[in-house]
């Protein structure tokens, strides 16, 4: 999907390139802390590809197709990861980690499909975290919660950038995040696309967790589409909702758009593995490896997500664009675009 470049009136970058740089390395320094100490998690090593037919790459909505290449002294094709879903809840179980306890990781990825814009690129950078669920955790109010301490992290890191640097301005995210259902919002603005509808309610909250994705809503489509084999979309959590993730989102005045830092949500069961590959006309991919794992009860109950690092740094800085923050491929008709409007992409 083409997405039109957005250009800020008048804008002038606060910091320099070289401050710049020194201001991402803070605020990745600052926020991993922050999340590992809020959630317990300990930081490990992942992987940049997989073997493909471990079925452990996730191919996210389902139309993305990884970066494929052969290893030759296996014989064996892998992927360049998309996301690391279902390598962490493995990893949980592998490197014997208990309830309440988590991992979280740098994860960098190639989606050579995404359409690209101001917050969009070939080049994903994520911190990707699971936690191994309690038991009687498996809900809904687990999941705000933990929605809470991310968010949480996320507004104290930004007002600690902006004592730090103090050439930005001041902090933007409010006190505290809003949660609202997919359905509430079909409701609220029927005639408005899933996207318009978020752009409207950041607009007015100003952070937002946006409960339910995937699940198709009363037009037989969902809000957004989420693969069938990682997130619990389809688990009844009340009121006739379904779904046991979402995204954190939140409004960005500088471009006056809807930002999304992470999406997340408590993982799949053996039912809602079923029931969801079912519905997607994925059942063959039960005879994978990952999903055998799963179903024969060898993998633990586990919720998890990821943090735009990029992202976060882009919000924080108060860049136009992802490309004043990463370095990237851009087409030289954007590059252009951009530079005539003080934008200077990496």
């Amino acid at each position: 999907m083409k997405r039109e470049p957005i250009f800020p009136e008048d804008y002038r970058q606060t910091l320099s390139l070289r401050e710049t740089e020194k201001a991402i390395h803070f605020i990745k320094n600052a926020f991993q802390i922050r999340l590992s100490e809020a959630l317990n998690l300990s930081r490990v090593s992942a992987p940049l590809f997989v073997l493909g037919r471990t079925g452990l790459n996730d191919h996210l909505s389902g139309s993305e197709k990884p970066v494929r290449f052969t290893i030759r002294h296996l014989g064996e094709e892998a992927e360049v990861v998309q996301s690391l879903a279902k390598w962490k809840r493995k990893a949980l179980a592998d490197y014997g980690f208990t309830p309440g306890e988590g991992l979280y990781t740098d994860m960098n990825a190639i989606r050579p499909d995404e359409a690209l814009d101001n917050l969009h690129s070939v080049y994903v950078d994520q911190w990707d975290w699971e936690r191994i669920l309690r038991p009687g955790e498996r809900d809904l109010s687990t999941l705000m919660e933990t929605v809470r301490i991310i968010y949480g992290a996320i507004r104290d890191t930004e007002r600690l950038v902006c004592r730090t640097f103090t050439a930005l301005p001041g902090p933007i995210l409010p006190d505290a995040i809003h949660f609202v259902h997919s359905e509430e919002l079909e409701a609220a603005w029927p005639g408005l696309t899933p996207r318009e509808r978020e752009t409207r309610v950041t607009r007015e909250k100003g952070a937002v967790f946006v409960i339910g994705i995937g699940w198709p809503l009363g037009n037989g489509t969902p809000h957004d589409t989420r693969a069938a084999d990682y997130d619990d979309w389809s688990t009844e959590t009340g009121q006739g909702r379904h779904g046991l993730n979402g995204d954190i989102l939140v409004h960005y005045p500088l471009l006056d758009c809807v930002f999304e830092l992470s999406s997340m949500g408590i993982r799949v069961d053996r039912e809602a593995l079923v029931r969801q590959l079912e519905m997607k006309g994925e059942t063959w991919k039960l005879e994978r490896e990952y999903h055998r794992s799963l179903m024969e009860g060898r993998l633990p109950q586990t919720i998890g997500g990821g943090i735009g690092q990029s992202r976060l740094c882009m919000l924080f800085l108060r860049k136009a664009h992802i490309g004043e923050i990463q370095s990237g491929v851009w087409p030289e008709e954007m590059a252009q675009s951009f530079r005539e409007k003080n934008v200077f992409l990496l």
